[in-house]
């Protein structure tokens, strides 16, 4: 699965490179845990990087990349008047994703990446990545956005709601 995955992430960025120019994107972005691991976690930070080029003046369609690591936190457990305290172990994860943005406006996007997250940590394992999103640009070569990272395999989604920062190379 993971190999089909990276195969066609690898087609689509040769596809799109050779039909037309594109535009290389750099982010950062920060998030707090919700959901089912949030008692485990307590911040996401990562990076980011997208390929995206023109199919009409409002829609962009590309490939995304990058790295996210999720911070482990104190989880407390009593048994009776024994409290025991564990530390969550951090987990990262690298998505391979397809990316797609329609422009609302001049400067106001909605869109979506889709694909499959690979886990890098040993302990860990990958699981199909999506993450909507809604974003604003201030200029041409600087935006923000905010979005909604998941990463869902055999039921469990780690799931967070992120805020980042984006400039377009």
């Amino acid at each position: 699965m993971k190999k089909l995955f990276l195969c066609a992430a690898l087609v689509a960025f040769g596809v799109f490179s050779v039909n037309a120019q594109g535009q290389f994107k750099i982010g950062a972005n920060v998030g707090l845990p919700v959901g089912d691991f949030s008692d485990f976690y307590s911040l996401s930070a990562g990076l980011d990087v997208a390929y995206l080029i023109d199919v009409s003046d409002d829609f962009k369609v590309g490939g995304a990349t990058g790295f996210m690591n999720v911070f482990g936190d104190d989880v407390e457990t009593s048994f009776g008047d024994l409290m025991v305290v564990a530390e969550a172990e951090d987990a990262q994860f690298v998505p391979l994703a397809a990316a797609a943005r329609f422009m609302a406006s001049d400067n106001f996007y909605i869109g979506a990446d889709l694909g499959y997250a690979i886990a890098v940590d040993s302990e860990g394992e990958g699981g199909v990545y999506y993450r909507p999103r809604i974003g604003y640009n201030f200029t041409e070569k600087i935006g923000v956005n905010l979005s909604y990272t998941g990463i869902s395999n055999d039921g469990n989604s780690l799931t967070n709601i992120g805020v980042g920062v984006e400039f377009s190379l």
